[in-house]
């Protein structure tokens, strides 16, 4: 169902001005936005039948797994819908990662066009409220699909990264990882990953707290059609000699110290309503966030 999806908007993602890979910067705004200008994306329609609450066993049949898509190793320890955590996907990987070209878990949907994903979702560690092992994060992704020769995607991530209670921004271009940090609470976040036109934007909302922007980038490299998904990952230590070597490190299962337990409320697709000329790289953050996040969210 979601390559039907992902074929049939493809017409409007192309009308979206996904671009090449320039690396410029896109056009500053003919007219300046201000938060009363802009409204927060569109839910349902077409785009909104992606969307999970994980109520019911069954709509895990909906997400892919890029083990079983594209020949990688499994690295997921366990995965399952409303039976571990009752209405929530609950992801456990093993020793993994995302960095560079190393790979991870990931489960997806293929879907095409400017989308903003929203995620409710709880990371901690198997025995405390924190994974204890470094880079052990779980959140939302989009990839670039069959791009493991030259790995192209983006991912918001919430755990532990260089230190506890982190959300963690990464964009990754033809294998080069950029990834930023900010100190977070503990407990459930929620986070957005969104493209729209040739810039991906992360947000970020502690539980309680206010939506913020993590970061954004020009990504006009990236094609219509994109896996938008949820990953989990951890225990970087455990690689070893391996961490200077990505293809090795991906063709062999890791044995280590996994510590990631992550339950997900729910898994939410919208589509932003981005204003013609608009320039998301330079708007002030309070109208990304107007213009990134769900009403009411």
């Amino acid at each position: 169902m979601r390559a039907k999806i992902a074929a049939s908007v493809a017409a409007a993602g192309l009308l979206a001005g996904c671009g090449t890979a320039s690396g410029q910067a896109p056009q500053a705004s003919a007219k300046a936005l201000t938060v009363a200008g802009v409204r927060p994306p569109d839910p349902g329609g077409e785009i909104g039948t992606a969307s999970s609450e994980f109520a019911d066993t069954a709509e895990l049949s909906a997400w892919s797994k890029l083990s079983d898509t594209e020949g990688d190793l499994n690295r997921i320890a366990k995965l399952d819908v409303n039976a571990t955590a009752k209405n929530a996907l609950y992801l456990e990987p093993k020793t993994s990662t995302w960095f560079d070209a190393f790979r991870g878990p990931f489960v997806y949907q293929e879907l095409a066009g400017d989308i903003v994903m929203h995620v409710r979702v709880k990371v901690e560690g198997k025995k405390k409220s924190q994974p204890e092992r470094k880079f052990s994060l779980g959140g939302v992704m989009l990839r670039v699909p069959q791009s493991n020769a030259k790995p192209n995607w983006v991912s918001v991530t919430t755990g532990t990264g260089d230190a506890a209670k982190r959300v963690e921004a990464k964009s990754t271009l033809n294998g080069s990882s950029k990834p930023k940090e900010v100190a977070v609470k503990e407990g459930w976040m929620e986070l957005v990953l969104a493209r729209a036109g040739g810039v991906v934007a992360a947000l970020y909302k502690e539980e309680g707290g206010t939506w913020k922007v993590g970061q954004r980038w020009v990504r006009d490299d990236l094609p219509t059609v994109l896996q938008w998904g949820i990953t989990g990952y951890t225990d970087w230590d455990s690689y070893g000699a391996l961490k200077k070597d990505a293809a090795k490190a991906n063709a062999k299962a890791v044995k280590g110290l996994p510590d990631v337990r992550m339950i997900v409320d729910y898994a939410r697709f919208l589509r932003p309503a981005t204003p013609d000329d608009a320039d998301l790289m330079t708007v002030p953050d309070d109208v990304l966030v107007k213009l990134l996040t769900p009403a009411g969210a």
